[in-house]
């Protein structure tokens, strides 16, 4: 699932955003960068999606 969420991250950064952490502010952000241009949408997903999995296996090791 994570590559999908990658890969949607890449090409709809707001929908990756979406998939990953839901509605909220961080989704509002991706869609103001990916409207000031594709790129910084992109850049901004793929960010998000690698921490959220970082803070996941996190999560899981410390149990």
């Amino acid at each position: 699932m994570k590559i999908v969420r990658l890969l949607l991250g890449l090409v709809l950064p707001p929908l990756g955003v979406f998939l990953t952490v839901g509605a909220g502010p961080t989704l509002l952000i991706n869609i103001l960068l990916t409207l000031l241009g594709w790129l910084p949408g992109s850049i901004h997903a793929v960010w998000v999606i690698a921490k959220h999995e970082e803070q996941m296996n996190g999560e899981r090791r410390s149990y």
